[in-house]
């Protein structure tokens, strides 16, 4: 007990000359010299406010704010430091330390959180514009390359039926060119043969007449009841005329023709036949004359076999010339048919080809057209690649950095705002109060 006892008193001796000491030192610092003298001396002290809780309070926040301010530094983009610096140096300089001096850095922190609000934003936006436009700029691609692939072919496919076309024109450009000249050359054949035709009906018939007639002559002389006189020679108006009035009938032109017969023929003799075929002169002297009857007879029976040889001749030249003059003109109508279907495809295909060769030139517009487009589209994704390709690949290294940035500011403001609300509470106090 006695030892407590002592403890107690020596106790109770120290608060007391503590309570002296304290006592002293508030009177000292609170007399009104002394409080001009700290306003004048400590920018941030005011009558109200304890001067040595302020100060301490207010490094020690500055301090924190600082500290949060250093770590959004260091998960700061770089374009957004020089931001972070200027707020370092607001909250470094003297005016800080005034009372309400935060409320500045407190406004720049809000401005600087609301930037980075904004340009996470605009990064989010930009992120699915790029996204959107690769999309569209890559499904336009393919759709262009495919349209290309398509007119490439139906270009070549084109080309091919043109190729085509221009070998069947010229096959029936051949095919009718050659009928042309068929039909010449068949054309000529027939005249040919009917001009021989014609001149065999002629010489047959002359020599059928000039038989008739050497006949008709035999008779004469060996058969006179078989004998047939010439015709009379008709009697023009005018000699009819005359002879009616008294006058004597003009006399009858000899017969011309062959030997004087009358009998004409295409067939001509030369002179020099003419004598080589004339009968030899008579002899110097000769016998009675005597008839032979007998021998005229078998003459004018083979008069009448060449006749009938002649004759049939004819008969088989006449039926010969009117079945080739048939197929002649069934050839004809054949090859004018033929020649007009082959004219009427062969304009059917000039026309094709025309339309095919438009066709064409269209495929090879469109195909050329696509690829201009499909050249822009390239260039375009190009242009996309340079403008998103780094926002795409730090895009969520960036989120990150500016998270961790606003974090840290949120937390240097929260840190200035709680200093704010420390000075307001310090005024209630005493100047060496417990609030310590």
């Amino acid at each position: 007990c006695s030892t407590k006892t002592a403890e107690w008193e020596e106790r109770s001796k120290t608060r007391a000359e503590e309570l002296v000491a304290l006592a002293d030192t508030i009177k000292v610092l609170n007399d009104d010299d002394a409080l001009d003298l700290f306003k004048k001396t400590l920018p941030g002290a005011s009558a109200s406010a304890s001067l040595v809780q302020m100060s301490v309070s207010t490094s020690a926040v500055r301090s924190r704010a600082l500290d949060a301010l250093s770590a959004a530094k260091k998960a700061a983009l770089p374009s957004d430091k020089a931001a972070l610096d200027l707020l370092s140096l607001a909250l470094a300089g003297k005016k800080a330390l005034s009372t309400g001096g935060f409320d500045k850095v407190i406004k720049m922190i809000d401005d600087m959180v609301e930037v980075l609000k904004k340009e996470q934003d605009d990064d989010e936006h930009k992120k699915e514009y790029c996204a959107t436009q690769f999309d569209l700029a890559d499904d336009k691609r393919k759709v262009l390359e495919r349209t290309i692939a398509q007119e490439e072919n139906a270009v070549a496919t084109t080309k091919d039926a043109i190729a085509t076309l221009v070998e069947e024109i010229a096959t029936l450009e051949a095919g009718i060119k050659a009928l042309d000249k068929s039909v010449a050359e068949a054309t000529e054949q027939r005249k040919e043969e009917n001009t021989e035709y014609k001149e065999l009906i002629s010489s047959n018939t002359a020599a059928k007449e000039v038989l008739g007639w050497a006949k008709n002559r035999l008779n004469l002389f060996y058969n006179p009841k078989l004998y047939k006189a010439p015709p009379k020679r008709e009697l023009t108006r005018e000699e009819r005329i005359f002879v009616n009035n008294g006058g004597t009938p003009p006399p009858t032109a000899p017969p011309g023709g062959i030997a004087g017969t009358g009998i004409t023929a295409l067939v001509q003799v030369s002179a020099a036949k003419a004598s080589r075929d004339a009968p030899a002169p008579p002899p110097a002297t000769w016998d009675a004359y005597a008839t032979k009857s007998e021998e005229s007879t078998g003459v004018i029976a083979m008069i009448d076999l060449l006749i009938k040889d002649l004759e049939k001749e004819l008969t088989e030249a006449e039926t010969e010339e009117k079945e080739a003059q048939a197929d002649y003109e069934t050839m004809m109508k054949e090859s004018a048919d033929k020649r007009t279907a082959d004219s009427a495809l062969l304009t059917e295909k000039s026309s094709t080809k025309a339309d095919v060769g438009s066709e064409l030139e269209e495929h090879k517009e469109h195909a050329a057209s696509a690829g201009k487009e499909l050249m822009a589209t390239m260039k375009y994704i190009a242009s996309l690649h340079a403008e998103c390709d780094w926002l795409l690949q730090y895009h969520d290294v960036r989120k990150e950095a500016r998270t961790g940035e606003i974090d840290s500011l949120v937390k240097a403001k929260a840190v200035l705002s709680g200093a704010d609300y420390s000075l307001v509470q310090t005024k209630v106090h005493s100047f060496l109060g417990r609030s310590l």
